[in-house]
């Protein structure tokens, strides 16, 4: 198959025009290029297919490809272009370069696309189309997701319901309820809590009234529920909410609220999990909130792990699309990056690297920042994984240099100040750290590093020289000047070149930043120290947390940290590279079936509102076409 040839033209076109712009290949001709056959995957209309799982054990013997992932350094809220670059780079290295590649991105979540960020397709030359398929449902995995968070939340609520007003017996008997022969049988789930509760029995008419209510009665502490409903869009009046205010209810009313449904947890063991297993075994042992006597309460105790699992059957297999000049995509999964780990899923990489056999390359990015994208990419995705990267990129731009380096805020929706588009190298330089710092941590980790430079048009040589020479001092395999968003793939023939000597070169074992038997507190203080903090300060609810974890078995679970990615420290408006800060941890919470700890630095929302402005007012359709108009 020959790659599309892109006709780049000026004046710059929006980033829908250039993507409808394209006809997209039929999937199946992207797919016949990674040598899948229809039995491989199911098509979702034209442009989408589903690849199936057992494709990672029909390919089990051949060598996997070079696994590189892509960070940034500490952003300005305008983001400085890791999509952009990841695909940019895919592109030139299958469509120029002629190497057989993989691109592996999250999917996103629609709050972004109608509120205030937009989509996140890539952008301008370098994009993944149908960009608005990529943009909206996609495949429906986001929804299987709301739909499994949500059947979750009802089992909560409507368990504690019935428990307040039936007595142990009738509620036994309720919940074994008889077959046809009128004989009362454990459904398979129910073993589950039986062995969980020390139970050898397989007769509910054998369980003594004492283990009768041990096994009926889940006793769960209101105070202590941390699942939440999910919706895929943004709506700050859902934060907050009151549920159980029916007549029907009796009385159970209770506070609680909606998160944004890439908040889940349900979408975060779907990002970790490692086969169809592997899911159900974690959905199972999503933890809910604990009992009044203070144990954890799972979902395979509510009963409803297997219905998850029914739910998520078909979402684990990643979406195969196509960039603009027709290299191949997979999308899956779109945890959160700051109560998550915010990269695409296992089984995505897993099967992209077969694919591409060992001479061919699966791009992959990480959310946010390096210190917080990279670290959980590594000490949690790749621990769960078994899989070692190469090459770690990192994007860095001349804008978020200079406001690194002292330069007037940036934000979103108004003009940039003018120190941004006039030269001051000065002002660079002194950014520079940031950059700096991200290369130390990341080279820690056993990789090579390239800086990619996502160039600006106001952005001078000397402005470019200087990041150069400060990445090379700061331990970088490479520096790389990139122009893919105006050019596509041509605009990174350069980084492709590079990419591809820093993979060949790579030998250092993966090396984590902590070990896993460590103590709660020691490996907080790990990372706290990779930030740039002297030392870690905990409130005492963290305290009791931390207490509460260990005393429950999950202190040896990695930790993925919640804090802003607009700083290494606490503080947003702390720029550059920040020392010797006491970083604050006001809370630590779990995520016991994606398999992480994560504590709170500072307050974290997960339900976004939408701003005066959303970008929905430039969204429309075109009825005569059928063409969407306005996404960005």
């Amino acid at each position: 198959m020959n790659a599309m040839r892109l006709q780049v033209i000026s004046p710059f076109p929006t980033d829908i025009d250039i993507a409808n712009s394209v006809q997209p290949h039929h999937i199946s001709v992207i797919a016949k290029k990674l040598n899948l056959n229809p039995n491989h995957y199911d098509l979702y209309g034209k442009y989408k297919a589903k690849v199936l799982l057992p494709v990672i054990d029909e390919l089990k013997e051949r060598k996997d490809g070079f696994y590189v992932v892509v960070g940034g350094i500490t952003p300005t809220p305008l983001g400085e272009g890791k999509s952009t670059t990841t695909v940019g780079l895919c592109q030139a290295l299958g469509a120029v370069l002629d190497k057989k590649v993989v691109t592996t991105l999250r999917q996103p979540s629609q709050g972004p696309t109608f509120g205030i960020k937009g989509g996140a397709a890539g952008g301008g030359y370098s994009q993944v189309i149908p960009m608005d398929e990529f943009n909206l449902h996609l495949t429906g995995d986001i929804h299987a997701i709301t739909a499994a968070n949500n059947l979750l939340a009802s089992a909560i609520d409507t368990r504690m319901f019935h428990e307040s007003t039936q007595s142990d017996k009738a509620l036994f008997s309720r919940l074994c309820a008889p077959d046809k022969k009128g004989n009362r049988i454990f459904s398979d789930i129910m073993y589950r809590r039986l062995k969980k509760l020390g139970i050898n029995k397989t007769k509910p008419e054998d369980l003594t009234a004492e283990e009768v209510m041990r096994f009926a009665r889940l006793d769960i502490d209101p105070e202590t529920i941390t699942w939440r409903r999910v919706m895929d869009v943004n709506d700050r009046f859902l934060r907050k909410i009151t549920v159980g205010q029916g007549p029907d209810e009796k009385g159970m009313v209770r506070e609680t609220g909606f998160d944004i449904s890439v908040a889940s947890e349900i979408m975060a063991v779907l990002a970790l999990t490692n086969s169809l297993s592997d899911m159900r075994e974690r959905l199972g042992k999503m933890v809910i909130g604990n009992s009044r006597a203070g144990d954890p309460v799972t979902a395979d105790d509510l009963g409803v792990g297997g219905a998850l699992t029914v739910l998520m059957k078909d979402a684990i297999n990643p979406t195969l699309m196509q960039t603009l000049e027709g290299t191949p995509v997979l999308i899956h999964a779109g945890p959160f990056a700051n109560i998550a780990h915010g990269s695409s899923s296992i089984v995505a990489d897993k099967i992209a690297l077969k694919l591409v056999g060992p001479d061919g390359f699966v791009v992959t990015e990480a959310g946010f920042g390096c210190d917080i994208g990279i670290e959980k990419f590594m000490n949690i995705k790749c621990r769960y994984s078994g899989l070692r990267p190469q090459c770690a990129i990192i994007v860095a731009t001349i804008r978020a240099l200079k406001m690194h380096g002292g330069g007037p805020p940036v934000t979103a929706g108004k003009p940039l100040d003018p120190a941004y588009i006039t030269e001051n190298v000065a002002l660079v330089e002194a950014g520079c750290t940031n950059l700096a710092r991200h290369i130390k941590n990341t080279k820690a980790y056993g990789v090579n590093v390239v800086v990619a430079v996502n160039r600006f048009s106001t952005d001078t040589d000397a402005e470019i020289a200087a990041v150069r020479t400060a990445a090379l001092a700061a331990g970088a395999y490479d520096a790389v000047l990139c122009t893919h968003h105006a050019h596509g793939g041509k605009g990174a023939i350069d980084l492709g070149i590079v990419v591809r000597k820093a993979c060949e070169s790579a030998t250092k074992p993966l090396k984590f930043l902590y070990p896993l038997d460590a103590s709660i507190k020691d490996k907080i203080e790990a990372i706290a120290r990779s930030y740039g903090a002297s030392g870690v300060e905990y409130s005492e609810q963290a305290e009791k947390q931390i207490e509460m974890y260990t005393k429950q078995g999950f202190s040896g679970l990695p930790i993925c940290m919640a804090k802003t990615q607009y700083s290494f420290s606490d503080n947003a408006s702390a720029k550059g590279a920040p020392s010797g800060f006491v970083l604050p941890i006001r809370d630590v919470r779990a995520s016991i079936g994606a398999g992480f700890i994560y504590p709170l630095v500072g307050t974290m929302s997960t339900m976004p509102g939408l701003p005066t402005r959303p970008c929905f007012y430039d969204i429309d359709l075109d009825t005569t076409t059928g063409t969407v108009k306005g996404l960005s």
